[in-house]
């Protein structure tokens, strides 16, 4: 009997070790994307003139990342893409950068993909930032997995650095619960970033989570378009990548 429990004793330690090592592993990679995959644009972004270049930001999507705020009124400076801008020049001020939106207001993905090499690649990103989940959902997720990993490949074939985007939120929809469309397409996305090793901003959950301490309304210019608060916190979250580590 002692033996017998013994044994099963040196069973559980053994995979409590593993389920440790499992979650400590996938912990590291998340920090490793985040703080390293941009290290060849970050150090682009420090050389002075005469030897610098332009670099560009590519922004692809649909009306959030447009600027579309609420009635169709269109605020374009003060959404993500161009605040991500202000803060990479703020902190890199010898850089040259570029912000090229490509993103159509209710365009979808399977739409996105299809003129992806004429009206995207065109414009030699550097970085190129991807951002359908709330449209997506009128395609649901089979289609939308498609046209997302088409868009990935293409770019990553063609030297680009990319960065998925989950959606900013819907009122409509219950941002606490795991089984609403844009829930799903959120971890449609976190899969495909894994799964292709590139970044990710998990606008999403970090909306989800601050909804946990104060209402969304008040970064919200409808049910489904962020406001100037709104697009803040996302730039935010975006400009995590372009800090400098111990590396530079």
């Amino acid at each position: 009997m002692i033996k017998k429990q013994i044994v099963l004793g040196f069973i559980f330690l053994m995979n409590l070790n593993f389920a440790f090592a499992q979650t400590k592993g996938m912990s590291f990679s998340n920090n490793e994307i985040s703080t390293y995959y941009l290290d060849s644009v970050k150090k682009e972004l420090k050389v002075k003139w005469p030897k610098n270049r332009t670099i560009n930001f590519v922004f692809h999507g649909h009306s959030v990342p447009t600027g579309y705020s609420t009635r169709g009124v269109v605020d374009r400076l003060n959404s993500y893409p161009f605040r991500t801008l202000k803060k990479v020049n703020d902190f890199y001020p010898y850089s040259v950068v570029n912000v090229v939106t490509t993103s159509i207001g209710g365009e979808q993905s399977e739409q996105g993909a299809k003129r992806f090499k004429d009206e995207v690649l065109v414009y030699k990103p550097e970085v190129l930032f991807i951002d359908y989940g709330l449209n997506d959902r009128g395609i649901g997720l089979e289609r939308a997995k498609q046209a997302w990993e088409k868009m990935i490949k293409e770019a990553l074939a063609y030297g680009t650095k990319v960065i998925l985007l989950t959606p900013s939120p819907d009122l409509n929809e219950d941002i606490a619960s795991q089984t609403t469309k844009l829930a799903k397409h959120s971890e449609q996305i976190r899969d495909l970033a894994k799964k292709h090793k590139v970044g990710l901003i998990d606008s999403y959950a970090l909306f989800k989570k601050l909804a946990e301490t104060e209402p969304l309304i008040g970064y919200m210019a409808q049910n489904n378009h962020i406001n100037q608060k709104g697009h803040q916190f996302v730039a935010d979250a975006i400009f995590e990548y372009f800090k400098t580590t111990n590396r530079h």
